[in-house]
């Protein structure tokens, strides 16, 4: 869906980084980084908008990309053979995408956007760069996705919210 940008453009990330830190739920993306380290993360991803009812993941399909929200929400749909159930929404300062990053498994579930919303995506492509280049930071951004999906496990309302 996106293409990899170069590393050398700059995007301004600080309201991805107020978003992470102003959220204070269960479901937050809190990866542990210096300014410093969001600017270099901001080089690795992708920003874009979407509308209100804009498909950003579907279920079954093979994309693995990751998606940070800065604003707006989006809601997470199971479909089975009599249609949609909402399972999840997810606000600014969390992330979707990260079941099928990790297992390489095709998409669990649709994600829509309740609202327009400013997305930031981070593609398995850029993914490897940013492990190549900066390990440490690629470790920990790994480890809090990684505590996103545990939280997302425990909580039965979100138990499949894990896309």
């Amino acid at each position: 869906m996106n293409a990899p940008l170069p590393s050398t453009m700059h995007f301004d990330v600080q309201g991805l980084i107020h978003a992470t830190a102003h959220n204070e739920s269960l479901d937050a993306f809190h990866p542990a980084l210096s300014s410093k380290q969001w600017e270099l993360f901001g080089t690795y991803l992708q920003p874009f908008a979407v509308t209100q009812g804009q498909v950003v993941i579907q279920q079954n399909a093979s994309d693995r990309t990751i998606y940070f929200v800065e604003t707006g929400s989006l809601t997470v749909h199971f479909e089975d053979d009599k249609g949609r159930l909402r399972i999840a929404t997810v606000e600014a300062g969390s992330a979707v995408g990260e079941g099928a990053f990790f297992t390489r498994q095709p998409r669990s579930a649709t994600v829509q956007a309740a609202s327009a919303c400013k997305l930031w995506s981070l593609n398995p492509i850029r993914f490897t760069e940013l492990s190549n280049r900066q390990p440490q930071m690629a470790l920990e951004i790994a480890m809090a996705l990684g505590g996103l999906v545990s939280r997302r496990l425990i909580s039965r309302l979100k138990r499949i919210a894990v896309t």
